[in-house]
């Protein structure tokens, strides 16, 4: 039988961070992210709806890495983004250049514009970064404490702003209000393409329990299977009527408002457990636990400071990501395009030690 631990017993479990990293306690960002809508609902939502650019379906598809593998890759991109909110800065600047390496083998020819696709184009990250904050609060705002005040949501879209220095974006292209996030996601409708690789992504997503365990017994899941088919239903709940359109996906406003009231009751129960909360973390996404939860469970790290995305950046020896890795990702384009050949693997097997393994059966591991 499991006994009930105290805050100080589950701190005892964790080693401290070197630093706040980029965003620390004080911020807006460490409240959204950190609440339990993050853990799914707000990741399942952000990593369906990015399929409609057709460029990133692409690179998907091509990649086959979400369908042999999607307990890890669910993992995987946990951990990055819970380093991105709650990492230290010299760890997280290490992987976003990882990253880097790891985003210039997925380049190649997108079927559905018949132009090339590139993971590290600033446009497609931006994509990418907006979807994930736009979700994560807007399931914190639907299923969890509500809206934030105007100024703490304009501070959470101005971390946002900072946050997106990781990546290859432009950070003047970040969007930093309500109505500029709004905006952004009207100017992007046109680009979006219900092709049929993103419906079949979305399809393969959306049931949840794909994100399980490898090991999970079907017996198991089919216990889950009530609570997964509710998330479902929650996650639809929050996507505007012209993706559902364009996914094929049918859901009343019936059941859209029917779903609310008992996934918000799980959240807060989780919200309130900080044994339950970190279960759950550990069981769906074991590689993110150890970063998330010093900050969940209030550990000091060894220093207070918040650093500046450049400032660490320079301070620990990375280029910007825009400038990063460029003779790798000029030798990955002269495979793909010039000699037809496969991608090469560079900064795949490094990025384990930093983002989480690719072991479907060791998913907590790093290298």
């Amino acid at each position: 039988m499991i006994g009930i631990k105290t805050r100080e017993d589950l701190m005892k479990e964790f080693e401290p961070m070197a630093d706040y990293g980029f965003l620390g306690p004080d911020s807006v960002s460490w409240k959204v992210w950190g609440y339990p809508t993050s853990y799914v609902l707000g990741f399942v939502r952000s990593v369906t709806i990015e399929h409609f650019d057709p460029n990133l379906a692409a690179a998907v598809v091509q990649s086959g890495g979400v369908k042999y593998r999607p307990a890890t890759r669910y993992g995987r991109t946990l951990r990055y983004f819970g380093l991105q909110i709650f990492g230290g800065a010299e760890q997280t600047a290490k992987a976003a250049d990882v990253l880097v390496k790891v985003h210039s083998k997925a380049i190649g020819h997108d079927p559905v514009t018949g132009g090339e696709y590139d993971a590290n184009s600033g446009d497609s990250q931006l994509w990418i970064h907006m979807t994930a904050w736009h979700s994560i609060l807007k399931c914190y705002e639907m299923f969890g404490p509500g809206q934030l005040p105007t100024d703490e949501e304009n501070q959470f879209w101005a971390e946002c702003r900072e946050v997106a220095k990781l990546q290859t974006i432009d950070p003047d292209k970040v969007p930093t209000s309500r109505e500029a996030v709004h905006a952004y996601f009207e100017d992007w409708r046109p680009r979006l393409a219900a092709s049929e690789a993103a419906q079949d992504m979305i399809n393969f997503i959306l049931p949840i329990d794909v994100a399980l365990p490898a090991d999970t017994p079907a017996w198991m899941k089919k216990v889950f299977k009530p609570m997964t088919g509710l998330l479902r239903k929650g996650v639809i709940a929050t996507y505007p009527k012209y993706m559902r359109d364009m996914a094929g996906i049918h859901q009343s406003a019936v059941v859209d408002a029917l779903v609310i009231p008992p996934i918000k009751a799980f959240h807060t129960l989780l919200a309130q457990n900080l044994q339950m909360r970190l279960f759950a973390m550990r069981w769906i996404a074991p590689a993110a636990v150890d970063v998330a939860a010093p900050a969940i469970l209030g550990i000091p790290p060894l220093s207070d400071k918040v650093w500046e995305v450049r400032e660490a950046q320079m301070a620990f020896g990375f280029d910007a990501p825009f400038n990063a890795h460029k003779d790798v990702r000029a030798k990955q384009r002269d495979r793909v395009f010039n000699k037809g050949l496969k991608p090469s693997d560079d900064g795949l097997i490094e990025s384990q030690q930093h983002i989480g393994s690719m072991d479907v059966h060791n998913a907590a591991a790093l290298g």
